[in-house]
């Protein structure tokens, strides 16, 4: 787990929910979140835009992972994409003892703690700062 990511993530814990929410300020998605706790930690993220809450498919979004700097893992990712539901793809980031996400429901980024109760679709570590 990257601990600079998942301080970051931490600091963001009761920002105000927003669909395609970019600025702790305004608020934040599951994919801003992730942005901010990003450029939180020293990287330059390149987060999508124009997606839907609610996506069959991911695999055109997954280019801007590479983009920002996040190389595919197979287990232990520091950002895990869940699917909430069959057509729900969701972004968490890891921290010690769970995750932390942006929460539709509730309005807020919160804090999961392990294990997640949705299945992992990818999972990513970050790459060196310079991308």
């Amino acid at each position: 787990m990257d601990a600079a990511l998942a301080e970051a993530a931490l600091r963001l814990v009761g920002t105000r929910f927003r669909l395609h929410g970019r600025l702790p300020e305004t608020g934040l998605d599951c994919v801003g979140l992730v942005a901010a706790a990003m450029r939180g930690a020293g990287y330059a993220p390149q987060a999508p835009l124009g997606y839907s809450l609610r996506n069959v498919s991911v695999t055109h979004w997954l280019g801007h992972a590479e983009q920002s700097g996040l190389i595919r893992a197979d287990a232990d990712g520091d950002v895990v994409l869940c699917m909430a539901n069959p057509v729900q793809p969701h972004l968490l980031i890891a921290a010690p003892g769970g995750f932390v996400h942006a929460h539709a429901g509730l309005g807020r980024v919160t804090f999961l703690p392990s294990p997640l109760p949705w299945p992992v679709t990818f999972q990513w570590h970050l790459a060196d700062k310079d991308h």
